[in-house]
């Protein structure tokens, strides 16, 4: 499964001179598609096995084993991974299928799917990982690989600029990873996954003051890694910049690999998380928080991708809120069905940005519903399943996480009313974006497809060298394809959106639960896996859930369709807020007041004041000027007359020998 993904990076790198055509793109997607067959057989071996045998590991070599660390290069395979590899392995091939016509033409495409590749293959060395030194190794590569993706068109300063705050930002996730690592190891003394949690269940941390703070130590640091990679408040600024990157890469980044990495890791540290219930409620509370700020957020932005990008800031915080506080099948079965309609609502923006000559602007767009039939039928698709409309999967897995909230009670029914709300906002900001995009008057690009004519606008050129010109709105060369017109577009958006329908249907209330009943092997020592004994309350969610749902739709088309006024209206009389939305409740100007000034500062003053005048003048000048007196005393001795050195050698003589005598 990491052989296949690894070829095919090594092959687009090397052989990009001389592989003809689209060839590359089709070899990197047949590598992703064997991964992808190589995880259904392991699922099928896995199947094999007795539940109470369904964690196996499998060493490649040692790395390195002294004073105690065990370092080797092995993966785990268990239910919880092999769920992960399925996902990513199968919503990575059809992302990387879209790719082929998307990006068909540009003169970078043997380097973007060598960088695709190599992006999986990350992603797939993560969620394998067998210990932490292998964890660690793919969440850093994960990290560097999302730079080079969303910095592909290197050409465009914003492009660079939001690889540059991506890395930045994920490198402190790193560091939080890295930490808590030694604080779990100072206790368990391995670095091995399972040995780790047998150590911990034995008591490796005790009951007293130290051990209880370094767990939860541990555990807090294991979070700052998971909302750096998560794109969780306070550390999300980069995800809605990273839209800078083509849209494949979005779909690819926001769907089934990389923002999911944070729920992962919670889930895969379960057994310590669940012995610091204080790091548990960190989690939630940010997770809670994330989805409502991320809601609010999507309702002013403009731009089609960040407002999508947004969605899955606040899908992301249910998953994380979810496995936060116990509900590990529910938090992972929504992230299945948000890796199919999410990479599906990416795919249809990529088409409508095609048709818009590269422009993701709404203020720019409209009546595409008749142009782009098919895109629009997907975009539709998609947004019932963002919302939570039955019977589409995201009906079934949101409502799942927020039933096992109020099965919790106490405090966590503010978590229910939080997941609501969000629920009602995520409704809203979709089908206002479909409203936008695809009602009202048509455009002149929609009148154009409709006529039977593709809008053409090239990217701006630099009269004086001929080169592409940095821009905010759009993307380098001729990508005008839409999903209407590309038959690898329109497979891949196909299939995704039968798995947005579907993909629900394996979680059906009151039947078999298929999800859970896979994950149980992983989770069998959680304190409360999955029980669901309130069915009153699990009818009740799932109606709320449906009303809530409808009642955003319909408030988006009263809005947005009946009375197009009423928005403008809303942003003239209630601007204070409006403001705070559309600058995305200004975390960026905290952050660089808090954090970029200072510290640039700080910088300043080292450099100019510190080393300058202390470390240049004081110490390395004061040392020169000592050792330069020195050197010219010596060199005031060294006159080069003979009888100076006969006399200086008779009277050092005759000092010795007066030394001795007074001496006897």
């Amino acid at each position: 499964m990491l052989a296949f993904p690894l070829a095919g990076t090594l092959i687009s790198a090397f052989g990009y001179r001389r592989l003809p055509g689209r060839s590359a793109g089709w070899i990197g997607t047949g590598a992703i598609f064997l991964a992808f067959l190589a995880a259904i057989a392991t699922l099928i071996s896995l199947q094999g096995h007795s539940p109470d045998h369904r964690q196996l590991v499998s060493s490649l070599w040692e790395y390195a084993s002294t004073a105690g660390v065990d370092a080797k290069v092995s993966i785990l395979v268990d239910p919880l991974s092999v769920f992960m590899i399925l996902i990513v392995t199968g919503v990575s091939t059809l992302i990387h299928l879209y790719s082929i016509s998307y990006m068909e033409g540009d003169e970078g495409f043997c380097r973007y799917f060598a960088y695709l590749n190599f992006f999986v293959l990350s992603m797939l060395l993560l969620v394998l990982a067998g210990n932490f030194f292998l964890l660690i190794v793919g969440w850093a590569l994960v990290g560097a690989a999302s730079y080079l993706l969303i910095s592909f068109w290197y050409r465009r300063t914003t492009a660079t600029r939001a690889g540059i705050k991506a890395f930045v930002i994920n490198v402190v996730g790193d560091v939080g990873l890295v930490l808590g690592t030694y604080f779990i190891f100072k206790h368990t003394h391995t670095l091995d996954l399972l040995k780790t949690f047998h150590a911990t269940s034995n008591g490796a941390f005790g009951h007293g003051r130290t051990g209880d703070g370094d767990l939860v130590a541990g555990c807090i640091l294991l979070l700052v890694g998971a909302f750096a990679k998560s794109a969780q408040i306070p550390l999300h600024t980069w995800l809605p910049d990273a839209m800078e990157g083509p849209t494949p890469v979005s779909s690819l980044i926001h769907a089934a690999t990389m923002v999911t990495a944070g729920v992962y890791l919670i889930a895969r540290m379960h057994p310590l998380f669940q012995l610091a219930p204080s790091a548990q409620d960190v989690g939630a509370i940010v997770g809670a928080a994330t989805l409502l700020i991320a809601g609010t957020i999507g309702l002013a932005q403009t731009d089609i991708k960040r407002v999508i990008a947004y969605s899955t800031m606040s899908q992301i915080g249910y998953m994380i809120m979810g496995v936060s506080i116990g509900a590990y099948a529910a938090g992972l079965f929504h992230l299945m069905t948000h890796a199919f309609f999410k990479a599906l609502l990416f795919m249809a923006a990529g088409s409508i940005i095609g048709a818009m000559g590269g422009e993701q602007s709404l203020q720019r767009m409209g009546g595409f519903r008749r142009a782009l039939p098919f895109t629009y039928g997907c975009f539709v698709i998609g947004g019932l399943a963002l919302s939570g409309i039955p019977p589409f999967s995201g009906f079934f897995s949101k409502d799942e996480i927020l039933l096992v909230a109020g099965e919790q009670g106490g405090w966590h029914w503010a978590l229910y009313v939080v997941g609501y709300v969000g629920a009602f906002l995520t409704a809203l900001y979709t089908f206002r974006l479909i409203f936008r995009a695809f009602h009202g008057e048509p455009v002149a690009e929609a009148r154009e497809l409709e006529a039977g004519h593709l809008h053409h606008a090239e990217h701006p050129t630099n009269p004086a060298t001929g080169e592409l010109e940095d821009t905010d709105v759009g993307f380098p060369g001729p990508h005008h394809t839409t999903a209407e017109r590309a038959l690898p577009m329109k497979v891949a958006m196909s299939v995704l959106a039968v798995g947005a329908v579907g993909a629900g249907l394996v979680q059906i209330p009151k039947t078999d639960f298929v999800i859970d009943n896979f994950l149980k092997p992983t989770f069998t020592d959680a304190a409360a896996y999955e029980t669901h004994t309130r069915n009153g309350l699990l009818w009740l969610g799932l109606a709320l859930g449906t009303v809530v749902g409808l009642a955003g739709i319909a408030l988006a088309y009263r809005i947005w369709v009946q009375r197009p006024a009423i928005a403008e209206a809303a942003r003239v009389r209630f601007k204070p807020v409006y403001e705070l939305f559309v600058n995305k409740w200004y975390f960026d100007e905290l952050i660089d007041a808090l954090v970029i000034k200072p510290t640039a500062a700080a910088g300043r003053f080292a450099s100019d004041v510190f080393e300058r005048r202390v470390i240049d003048e004081t110490i390395v000048g004061g040392t020169t000027g000592v050792v330069r007196a020195g050197s010219a005393a010596v060199r005031a001795v060294q006159s080069g007359f003979v009888r100076y050195y006969a006399a200086m050698l008779v009277l050092g003589v005759a000092g010795v020998g007066f030394y001795f005598l007074m001496q006897s």
